[in-house]
């Protein structure tokens, strides 16, 4: 079973066999069968795109299940495995069992092309023990050992590297209930020398969860690998969930929703200080995230310079958003009081405050350009404002977690001179 576990989505033998049996159930699904056919075939992409376009609009604009219209790359891998269901409809009329056959394995070989290749787009599961929560899942609970004030055994060594952990961060203060949260100790935790380390906020996106960070993110290499090249020593990461469920939406926000903001300004700052040995200096701490967790990063320092001095923000939005309706957002979350909604946002505190002293790291794939413009919106408004900002592009990525794994070493070495730390 763990062989099963450890094969790979995104690349090796597995995926090419994919690609290959897709491309020949494509071929299938488009012989002639007679003379009818091609309209058919027009038909079906007709179908398909009408069909993907609809459930879109909904997903974004009535359900918002997404905050900003999807890639045009997974709505074409979506309407090809759409054509190919309705093709494959079409043949089931006068074929012998044998045709159903060809045809449904024809289908079923397209359509898992398609969500690999969307699997892909977005970089979120390598294996298939990530699509299945297999490793995850067997991350324990973090050990009295670890935490501060309590001394017991600590069943791993310093030159394996760091260790993973989850637990459970309360609303004491804001009534919030989040997922379980995931801890990165580094091999310097293991040590004595505890109380001087860093501390990393970060925030998955939305629909997401806090373990996208393991699996899309790869947290836990790019630490060890940071922790190797500084004798050990790496920041102490934290990811939060500040939306409650994988598909909720919170916006990070003390609003009518949730308080969202309470949460993550005192809630989570108050477990870390009184759960975990981390430096009390607010210099060394730092909030980060990709997507809708890089928006959320962004809000957290403009709105709490004094807690999150630092941010690292990957493919974010120029502000919160529940849909692209932004009257239907602010509604929703504060009565149609946009005075309110907009005193929150990071580009209005931005032209309010200032922020000599801090410091931000933005990242975007190249090829996603709508969030390439709101990088640069905010990136300018940053440096206006006194940020110190160094601004990165990620040539051929899209709106994809490969910006996070390539662009979180580059923003670990920007920031670790705050954090007092040297090569």
């Amino acid at each position: 079973m763990d062989f099963l576990y450890g094969v790979r989505l995104v690349d090796g033998p597995f995926y090419w066999a994919v690609v290959g049996a897709g491309i020949a159930g494509s071929g299938f699904l488009l012989l002639p069968r007679d003379r009818r056919w091609l309209l058919s075939i027009a038909v079906s992409l007709v179908l398909a795109t009408g069909a993907v376009a609809v459930i879109h609009w909904l997903l974004v604009n009535v359900l918002t299940v997404f905050p900003e219209d999807l890639p045009s790359d997974v709505l074409a891998w979506s309407a090809v495995a759409f054509a190919a269901l309705v093709l494959f409809l079409f043949r089931l009329a006068g074929s012998s069992w044998r045709g159903r056959s060809a045809a449904g394995f024809s289908f079923l070989s397209v359509l898992l092309l398609s969500a690999l290749q969307i699997n892909g787009y977005f970089g979120l599961n390598h294996t298939a023990a990530d699509l299945f929560g297999h490793n995850v899942g067997r991350i324990p609970a973090l050990e009295d050992g670890f935490k501060r004030g309590i001394s017991g055994a600590i069943p791993v060594s310093a030159t394996d590297g760091g260790v993973v952990r989850r637990a459970s961060i309360p609303g004491i203060e804001s009534g919030f209930e989040g997922q379980d949260a995931f801890i990165y100790l580094p091999p310097a935790y293991l040590g004595t020398e505890r109380s001087q380390l860093p501390v990393l906020v970060l925030f998955a996106g939305q629909p997401g969860r806090p373990a996208d960070w393991l699996t899309g993110g790869l947290l836990e290499q790019t630490m060890n690998t940071f922790a190797a090249s500084h004798g050990g020593v790496a920041p102490v990461v934290v990811v939060v969930d500040p939306n409650g469920s994988d598909t909720a939406n919170t916006m990070c926000m003390d609003s009518r929703i949730a308080r969202a903001d309470t949460y993550l300004a005192i809630d989570v700052p108050r477990w870390i200080n009184s759960t975990l040995e981390v430096s009390a200096d607010p210099r060394k701490w730092t909030v980060g995230g990709f997507s809708f967790g890089a928006t959320c990063a962004v809000q957290m320092t403009t709105l709490h310079p004094e807690i999150y001095p630092s941010f690292i923000a990957f493919s974010g939005e120029r502000e919160p958003s529940l849909g692209p309706d932004r009257r239907r957002t602010i509604q929703t979350a504060f009565g149609g009081d946009s005075a309110a909604f907009e005193a929150l946002t990071p580009l209005t505190l931005m032209k309010q405050r200032s922020y000599d002293g801090h410091a931000g790291y933005f990242a975007v794939g190249a090829a996603d350009h709508e969030f390439a413009g709101f990088a640069n919106e905010m990136a300018a408004a940053a440096r206006t404002s006194g940020f110190e900002i160094r601004h990165a592009s990620v040539a051929g990525a899209g709106h994809s977690w490969a910006v996070a794994v390539q662009e979180l070493p580059s923003a670990m070495e920007f920031l670790a001179p705050r954090w007092g730390l040297v090569q």
